[in-house]
């Protein structure tokens, strides 16, 4: 199969699972005989364009007809099977779909947030779960400054979510949802149903597993107020207070609250916060663990981590809500903690850390389930599944049309 990956490589100053999944993909799809080409742009190229070319950024983030020319005539050139589009945010933009529409080439999309219903794609404002422009106008967004707290940031998505919202919805032929809880989202915020498939992410075999108990617990991801680094923060200090559960916490990311995480962990024997690992330092991480913590105060659509975790046969404590109650069996191969309470993550985390014969047992029945759900293997299968449905119903559209 013959296929071009289009999409928006976030920033690499802070860690991108998305990133990663589309280069695990584009590997696992290469090592499998498929043809397999990128179009993409590059957030960090913004920073070396002049004054003007940055001001021009938020106008291309709703329409960008120089990304509509260039990625059609390459689709008539290398006449692909199937275009899989990521992120188009910000130099890219929908117009990718049109693109694709010149070229008669059929669209998949992965939907890696929620970007389809809410400006930001989170859906939260203020640290709490937010639904309000789901189903309607994105204008509370604006009102509300929901991307980076500003409502300037805010307008480029919101104009793109409202005149764009027809155009995704008719130019990808199937959707990826990462989980079954995003795809309920979309399903009830009027994105058609029939187009909406899950497929999960899938991690590569880390070539290590867990041996023992664990050395410390380990929050690895981006430092942000989202992924619940301050609920974290508050329920170690709770559990500081008590006495502690005897093995340190450490902390590997980068973000906005990196210099508040510094000063926090600053002259603690019980916290250790390393920055950045790379691949390899996370996997070691990862595998050196009595758990992984997900203690996110979104609905992730997701949870990267989580299932890297069980690859290495290591429970998780995670958030009870979105994905995180898909991925995790309560008490099975993980804790589930109450959403965006402190006293609840710190008394999962005592109950993970005081029971190692318990723990033992988690960390063997997630690995079973990483077996059995997010391995290479099924990770191939259903997205050259989704590619086939594709191009199937493309071709029936195509002959159809044909035939009148």
């Amino acid at each position: 199969m013959h296929v071009l990956v289009v999409h928006n490589r976030y920033a690499s100053a802070q860690p991108s699972g998305e990133n990663k999944v589309v280069d695990q993909e584009v590997g696992l799809l290469r090592a499998a005989g498929h043809r397999v080409e990128v179009f993409e742009r590059r957030s960090d190229d913004i920073a070396a364009r002049s004054l003007l070319g940055k001001a021009a950024v938020p106008l291309l983030v709703p329409w960008n007809p120089a990304v509509r020319t260039e990625l059609a005539a390459r689709l008539r050139t290398l006449r692909p099977d199937v275009v899989h589009v990521h992120n188009v945010f910000p130099l890219l933009s929908p117009a990718v779909l049109a693109a694709c529409a010149d070229a008669g080439v059929p669209a998949v999309a992965t939907l890696h947030n929620y970007t389809q219903v809410c400006p930001p794609g989170t859906l939260q404002r203020d640290g709490r779960p937010c639904t309000e422009c789901v189903g309607s106008a994105p204008l509370p967004a604006v009102r509300h400054g929901c991307y980076r707290s500003s409502r300037l940031a805010t307008v480029p998505l919101a104009v793109s979510l409202s005149v764009n919202r027809r155009r995704w919805w008719s130019g990808v032929e199937r959707f990826f949802c990462i989980s079954a809880a995003q795809r309920d989202v979309l399903v009830r915020a009027g994105m058609p149903s029939e187009r909406l498939a899950v497929k999960h992410n899938f991690v590569p075999e880390p070539g290590i597993c867990r041996e023992g108990a664990g050395e410390h617990l380990l929050y690895l991801g981006r430092l942000a107020e989202a992924k619940g680094v301050r609920l974290l923060m508050a329920a170690w200090d709770e559990l500081a207070a008590s006495g502690g559960v005897g093995v340190p916490l450490v902390i590997a990311g980068a973000g906005p609250l990196e210099h508040e995480v510094i000063a926090w962990a600053a002259g603690r024997d019980d916290v250790r916060y390393v920055g950045l690992y790379d691949a390899a330092e996370c996997r070691q991480a990862v595998a050196r663990s009595v758990a992984v913590l997900a203690p996110s105060t979104w609905l992730e659509a997701f949870g990267l981590v989580v299932v890297e975790a069980m690859a290495a046969g290591v429970p998780t404590v995670a958030a009870g809500h979105g994905a995180f109650v898909e991925l995790v069996e309560d008490g099975v191969t993980g804790l589930l903690h109450r959403p965006g309470e402190a006293a609840s993550l710190a008394s999962c985390i005592r109950r993970i850390a005081a029971e190692p014969g318990r723990n033992r047992e988690m960390g063997q029945a997630a690995r079973r389930r990483y077996e059995q759900g997010f391995s290479p293997a099924v990770g191939l299968e259903r997205l050259v599944e989704g590619y086939r449905t594709a191009i199937a119903v493309r071709t029936e559209v195509n002959g159809t049309i044909g035939g009148q």
